[in-house]
């Protein structure tokens, strides 16, 4: 059962990690098809940006400003892919607004 699989690797590396409250209560606003907040966005960062994006980008804070709407600052793994990730700012930030399901996102800022 190729699911069942899935699902044993999925619990598995769930039970490696620690846990935080962000990623409990995210996990269960997910079930409902909401949000919970900018920490879920920081727990689940990898699993949001994919990959491509999360082997070279780490997020290192989320401000949340007027409107309800978040400013986040992110950090390239070497200085010299900030460049790289300017050019994929359009991706990351639709990716984050999906995420959220509205445009949460006011300003990217790419720091060295």
């Amino acid at each position: 059962m190729p699911n069942q699989n899935k699902l044993s690797e999925n619990i598995a590396t769930r039970i490696k990690r620690p846990t935080t409250i962000a990623g409990v209560f995210g996990g269960l606003f997910q079930m409902w098809g909401r949000r919970a907040s900018d920490a879920d966005l920081a727990e689940r960062w990898s699993e949001i940006m994919g990959d491509d994006i999360a082997s070279i980008a780490k997020l290192v804070a989320i401000k949340k400003t007027i409107g309800n709407k978040y400013s986040v600052i992110i950090k390239p793994a070497n200085p010299a892919l900030a460049l790289q990730l300017s050019y994929a700012q359009d991706e990351i930030l639709r990716r984050i607004n999906k995420y959220f399901g509205y445009d949460a996102i006011s300003k990217i800022t790419f720091r060295k």
